[in-house]
């Protein structure tokens, strides 16, 4: 095969989920033949990136029948079983991994069962949790101090699981990759709560495409506390609408959104709630040129508080900072913060402290002022998703069909047909401090009920104190290169 551009096919590929028409192309074997023809049809591409980016489609639709138990089953020449696969056979994978339990331990039968659960409900093998020796990570770099981790990055020594060689029955490895390293506290102490909620989301992680994926655990020999290995990402939101200041247009805008509301789908599908959705753990892979959800169940401590608040203020919604539990309507909220973000490319609030105040501002209402520009079906979605009342909130697929509808609308339409959308009132520069990019834990007492301020008081407030910089005292104020999310 001649040499490839990656990144060429998996935009190709990008683009075929993108102009899929859910209420034509309406079960998986339409939406899988529907994105193979819009693939071979793609003219900016060979004929052996067409046959690769087929491949890659045809993994898609393996492990989509697999999830959804639907499709031609064939007879396996090694196992006779009937599977769903057509480029591996799922049973003879999860025999081979039956029959290496005896060969490793994490040392905590909690983390064994759980690691053995996913490797017995694999999709494809290129999706598979393990334990991983420490000795197999090279070149370990600390990163960074999240909330209540410690980020590393390091060499994966010949990789996570990749392919199934159907002749010699075994499983091939990547090769060596970078991978980052999240070190998890407490997790001796913590709760049976806690294990089932890593295995609620490990699953999720392992199960969709468009979450982050964690390859397995380890242990680090030094402190005994375990570790997620994860897959690396190039950046998070945060970080590409920063670079990207003035340069996007809604044809790009409308698909980030779309992609994150696919993501956050998938993650409610399964009855999980993401608990601390902010633009530094949405996540974007160039090679893949698409955008991922992170930090799936690792949020907050293990042995957290049900009476502590922990995430990044700005996004919290506004049930929740008063005491409530959180819900699959807070994260909507947290989806309408994040669409705002992705409107005026900065964070909600920027220049407000995260502190009783800005809980104040929340619950009575206050929300980020509407940018010029914005496309008034996308303004509306994001107003019903920051209503106060939970109640008033779309349900998950309603968001993400309206985004869909929308996303086909936008992705249908000749580049040339848009500009990028650039307001010079929105002046950034580098003095804000990464802490108010951190998620954290609050403790507020005494709040009121939320509800929704009237149009006066937001007037009153976006002249008195503009949450979006509007005014020239604002004007020294940025985003740090460095942020502190992965």
């Amino acid at each position: 095969m001649s040499s490839i551009r990656k990144e060429i096919i998996y935009a190709a590929i990008s683009k075929s989920h993108a102009l899929i028409n859910y209420s034509v192309h309406n079960d998986i074997h339409k939406r899988h033949e529907f994105k193979k023809q819009t693939v071979l049809a793609d003219n900016s591409l060979t004929e052996d990136e067409k046959t690769y980016a087929i491949r890659r489609l045809t993994k898609d639709y393996d492990r989509d029948k697999i999830l959804f138990n639907s499709g031609t089953k064939r007879t396996c020449e090694n196992c006779n079983q009937k599977c769903l696969a057509s480029l591996y056979c799922e049973f003879c994978v999860r025999n081979y991994l039956k029959a290496k339990f005896s060969n490793w331990t994490s040392g905590n039968d909690d983390i064994d069962n759980l690691i053995q659960k996913c490797q017995m409900e694999l999709a494809r093998p290129d999706v598979i949790v393990e334990w991983i020796p420490y000795n197999n990570l090279q070149n370990i770099k600390h990163l960074t101090k999240g909330g209540f981790s410690e980020i590393y990055k390091a060499v994966l020594i010949n990789g996570k699981y990749e392919e199934w060689d159907s002749k010699k029955q075994q499983l091939e490895r990547f090769g060596d990759q970078y991978v980052v390293l999240k070190e998890l506290k407490n997790v001796e102490n913590a709760n049976q709560k806690w294990f089932e909620e890593v295995k609620s989301h490990l699953t999720i992680s392992n199960k969709w495409p468009d979450i982050v994926q964690c390859y397995g655990l380890t242990q680090n020999i030094s402190n005994g506390n375990y570790m997620l290995v994860i897959g690396i990402m190039d950046l998070s939101l945060r970080e590409y609408l920063q670079q990207n200041r003035n340069q996007l247009t809604w044809k790009q805008k409308i698909n980030i959104t779309f992609e994150i509301a696919r993501a956050l789908y998938f993650i409610h599908k399964e009855n999980a709630i993401h608990r601390d959705l902010h633009s530094g753990n949405i996540l974007y892979s160039q090679l893949n040129s698409h955008w991922f959800i992170s930090d799936l169940g690792f949020c907050g401590p293990a042995d957290k508080s049900s009476t502590n608040i922990y995430g990044n203020l700005p996004y919290i919604a506004p049930e929740v900072i008063i005491g409530r539990e959180y819900t699959i309507k807070s994260d909507i909220y947290s989806i309408a913060m994040l669409m705002w973000e992705i409107s005026s490319e900065q964070p909600p609030f920027i220049n407000y402290e995260h502190d009783y105040g800005m809980a104040m501002n929340i619950i009575n209402g206050i929300r980020p002022r509407i940018v010029p520009g914005i496309p008034v079906e996308y303004k509306e979605l994001m107003e019903q998703c920051w209503d106060a009342d939970p109640s008033k909130r779309p349900n998950t697929y309603t968001l993400w069909y309206r985004i869909q509808e929308m996303n086909l609308r936008y992705q249908s339409t000749p580049d040339e047909s848009f500009q990028p959308e650039i307001n010079n009132e929105l002046q950034l520069t580098n003095n804000i401090h990464s802490r108010l990019f951190t998620s954290k834990i609050h403790h507020f007492k005494n709040l009121p009920e939320p509800r929704n301020a009237t149009k006066e008081e937001l007037e009153a407030f976006y002249s008195g104190n503009n949450p979006n910089l509007h005014s020239k005292e604002q004007n020294y104020l940025e985003i740090p290169d460095d942020t502190n999310e992965l």
